[in-house]
């Protein structure tokens, strides 16, 4: 009870001091999924964005040294998946480490045949209980196009949301057993769909890497309603409907009004 008393009151100090100038420009020079938002939306991103910064330990790998532009890139783009739901979700995420480009386990991999090779070279990674992984290059020019559907902050912090409830699954906590049902109905559905189509090369709006498992489409869907979220309505309503209901942002919406 103290602590979380204390936890408050270290955020309401945090977000009684003004918004760095330079974050601003931060934002509108490197989050393009910023400008699309209301000012009320942009201001709830701001002190979210504050508080996710502040409360995390950052550290640079491979020699990066981690800087307030990075810092701030990185936490708006995670903050805008959780914008409207009012849980504290990335609280078990204890640390954001940034490589400066694409970066290879020290461990071996083994493959789906049971083979033993080496890492082929890694964008991201989420850990259960743990921290977040990314290079800054990708997260860079991910932010800066809200259009192209890969978006490596908002694929690896959909799986901490995924991990929530203790799985790797593709399904994150959700409020009722309709709710359950609908998107178990769904998912399974449109995870079924793009297995097919990638495997026939015709995958088009979901990108087919998100056929590996059920834990990946979520992440890819979720990339897709936040960048491409007009031609995920018009070609995935269903998907687009359970992704604005869990979210609570109608995505294609608000990119239309831009």
């Amino acid at each position: 009870m103290l602590f979380a008393w204390l936890k408050q009151r270290r955020r309401r100090q945090l977000l009684a001091t003004p918004f760095p100038e330079e974050w601003l420009t931060y934002l509108r020079n490197n989050v393009s999924l910023y400008a699309p938002l209301t000012e009320a939306e942009q201001a709830k991103l701001r002190d979210d964005l504050r508080v996710f910064v502040a409360e995390r330990h950052w550290e640079g790998c491979a020699g990066l040294a981690v800087t307030d532009e990075m810092k701030v890139t990185i936490a708006a783009q995670a903050c805008l998946l959780i914008l409207n739901i009012a849980h504290d979700c990335f609280s078990r995420v204890p640390s954001i480490l940034v490589y400066p480009s694409g970066y290879r386990a020290p461990a071996e991999r083994h493959g789906p045949d049971g083979t033993v090779g080496a890492d082929p070279g890694r964008l991201g990674e989420a850990w259960y209980r743990g921290p977040v992984i990314l290079a800054w290059d990708s997260v860079l020019g991910g932010g800066k196009d809200a259009h192209d559907g890969q978006n490596v902050v908002l694929h690896e912090f959909a799986h901490q949301l995924d991990f929530l409830d203790g799985y790797a699954d593709g399904t994150p906590p959700l409020s009722s057993r309709e709710e359950y049902r609908q998107w178990h109905d769904v998912m399974t559905a449109e995870y079924e769909r793009l297995v097919r189509e990638s495997e026939h090369g015709h995958a088009r709006v979901l990108d087919a890497y998100g056929a590996t498992n059920p834990a990946e489409f979520f992440a890819v869907a979720t990339e897709a309603f936040f960048e491409k979220p007009v031609q995920l309505r018009q070609r995935h309503a269903a998907l687009y409907e359970v992704l604005r209901d869990y979210y609570r942002q109608d995505t294609a919406e608000r990119m239309m009004r831009k």
